[in-house]
């Protein structure tokens, strides 16, 4: 399991670096001494009573061997160690085995015995993958420390440091609030992940999430943080799960990286390849987790190349969909590059005693949540990219359909514009009970300022005309040129006296625009023509009757307000463009 561990170290990233930098010099850590180079080891059977530890026989020159199915005693002399020997510690690693009893023995011949058992930590567990077992305070010294491991899986994964036991309480309280932070920056990133994979359905995210929430329950496991509510899977249970979990976030990790690239920017057998090779360690992880023999190192070995080909061939796929132009091959290259040199120092340098005796898997961890912080962030801020992107295509969008229902000369809406907007208010008048008017106001004798001063003088005076027409828009009232000198407005909530001085207050407004830099001391009037009606009524008859009242104007004179109040009933709805395609003769003739 320590190999898989180790090589788990294929998604960690910088803040673990740094961290392990940082930590490896912590003075705390000198008074902790490693016992495995001074362990010396017997072996029985496990019927054997603890009370022979007096009459075994250890060696302290070869390997132990042929213990897998039987008891595994192993000694230390505390003489030979620099360390106080009173109010100390023992912290093991956690592995696979059945049982594990720790002897204190003291100067005046007493032994104390403490023990863990597969299901059964106790009080002994701590954050960070270890057990404690805490000498017994007596007035003789202590003079040895012996283990007796039941049915241990390997003698290589074994990792066991002697320290102060105010020390022990310092590492594990340091150990629990860094695990803790990881977990839970982990624990909300796979969410945030996963759910963000939910809204806009890509696939890479949900392999992330998916990775992340794999790495929350690892690391879970591993710290033994979750024997708070499962105390039942401590020891060989809890072991074997994070190997497989290891096994499975490397298949995870793996997916997420490929798939986040785009299908033409890898070739199909890379991208196959390399998707394969993630679902063979998941695939491995099965049988490495239930081996509790002596091919359990030899396997995990094998593991490691497996890991090591994944990674090679992640790391091809990034490097050609980079120089293909893949804004995501960069992303993930930055997530994945650490990875790959924490790999290469967790196999140098041996770590599993460092680091308050979290060793590797606590480089894992933080690396893993580096990762996830790492990817979620720059997904975030590709996502926050195509955000402002889509809104800028929508606003501009927004803005073509706004101009194609605006008249490029007045700045007013154009006829399109206008009848679309009289269609909306006139069916909020009708459910509000509302009267309505429609005023047409065409510009008197607009033909001869363009004969006597050209189309550009006439341009420039319906722009100014308009432009005054525009003030009067508001939330009951639209605007619009109609077409040539003609212009239209719709005003809801006038009647009456109110709404004769509102169409006197239009005509007198135009009357005063200032065009003498464009015609001189020539004063433009216009006629208009009103139709009533106290019940907004249907527009085709209102821009009949308008029409109608704007012909009695030009011949009563021009220049003057026309009123006509529509005396029938309110017809269901009608298309506005009927009304002006059925007066368009009309117009024209005027």
């Amino acid at each position: 399991m320590m190999a898989v561990a180790k090589l788990l170290g294929g998604v960690p990233g910088r803040l673990a670096l740094a961290l392990f930098a940082m930590c490896w010099g912590v003075p705390a850590m000198a008074e902790a001494i490693g016992l495995k180079s001074s362990l010396c080891h017997a072996v029985t059977d496990s019927q054997a009573r603890d009370d022979r530890l007096a009459s075994l026989r250890f060696s302290c020159t070869d390997a132990p061997r042929d213990y897998q199915r039987g008891s595994l005693w192993l000694t230390s002399r505390l003489d030979r160690l620099p360390i106080e020997p009173r109010h100390i510690v023992l912290m093991v690693h956690y592995s696979r085995f059945d049982r594990l009893a720790v002897a204190f023995s003291y100067a005046d011949g007493a032994v104390r015995w403490q023990e863990v058992s597969g299901g059964r930590f106790g009080t002994h567990w701590r954050a960070g993958g270890q057990i404690a077992f805490e000498a017994p305070d007596r007035d003789a010294p202590i003079t040895a420390v012996t283990l007796r491991f039941e049915r241990l899986a390997d003698y290589g994964l074994l990792h066991a440091r002697l320290m102060p036991a105010a020390e022990g309480v310092e590492q594990s309280t340091v150990l629990a609030a860094i695990i803790g932070a990881a977990l839970t920056l982990l624990l909300v990133g796979g969410i945030y992940t996963l759910s963000l994979a939910a809204a806009i359905r890509r696939h890479f995210l949900a392999w992330h999430g998916a990775w992340a929430v794999c790495m929350f329950v690892w690391g879970a496991i591993w710290s033994q943080l979750d024997l708070l509510a499962f105390p039942a899977m401590a020891g060989t249970v809890s072991a074997q799960i994070c190997t497989f979990l290891s096994c499975l976030a490397v298949a995870l990790a793996t997916a997420s990286a490929v798939t986040s690239l785009g299908r033409d920017t890898l070739p199909r057998a890379l991208r196959t390849g390399t998707l394969a090779l993630g679902a063979a360690n998941a695939v491995a992880g099965v049988p490495l987790a239930l081996i509790r023999g002596p091919g359990l190192t030899q396997f995990a070995e094998l593991l490691g190349y497996l890991i090591l080909a994944d990674l090679a061939a992640v790391t091809l796929c990034l490097g050609w969909a980079w120089r293909r132009g893949s804004t995501e091959a960069r992303d993930f290259a930055g997530a994945w590059s650490v990875p790959m040199v924490t790999l290469a120092a967790i196999q140098l340098v041996d770590m599993d005693d460092h680091l308050w005796g979290a060793g590797s898997k606590l480089v894992i961890l933080l690396a893993a949540t580096w990762q996830t912080l790492w990817l979620t962030i720059a997904t975030t801020r590709r996502i926050g990219r195509l955000r402002i992107e889509r809104d800028r295509a929508r606003a501009g969008e927004a803005l073509a359909r706004e101009a194609a229902r605006r008249d490029a000369l007045t700045g007013v809406r154009n006829r399109r514009g206008f009848e679309e907007n009289v269609a909306s208010l006139l069916d909020r008048a009708r459910a509000g009970g509302l009267p309505a008017a429609l005023l047409l106001i065409d510009i008197d004798r607009f033909k001869s300022i363009n004969d006597e001063h050209g189309h550009d003088a006439g341009d420039a005076v319906l722009h100014r005309i308009g432009e005054r027409i525009a003030s009067w828009e508001g939330a009951m009232c639209t605007v619009g040129r109609i077409g040539g000198e003609e212009f239209g407005l719709l005003a809801v909530g006038l009647d009456g006296l109110i709404l004769d001085r509102f169409a006197e207050s239009v005509r007198v407004g135009i009357a005063a625009c200032d065009h003498r830099r464009i015609i001189g001391d020539q004063i433009v009037t216009a006629s208009i023509g009103v139709a009533q009606s106290r019940v907004a009524a249907d527009f085709r008859e209102l821009f009949k009757l308008a029409d109608e009242a704007l012909y009695e104007a030009k011949h009563a004179g021009r220049n003057r307000v026309v009123t006509r109040r529509y005396r029938g009933h309110a017809a269901r709805p009608a298309d506005p463009s009927v009304a002006a395609r059925d007066q368009a003769a009309s117009r024209s003739s005027r």
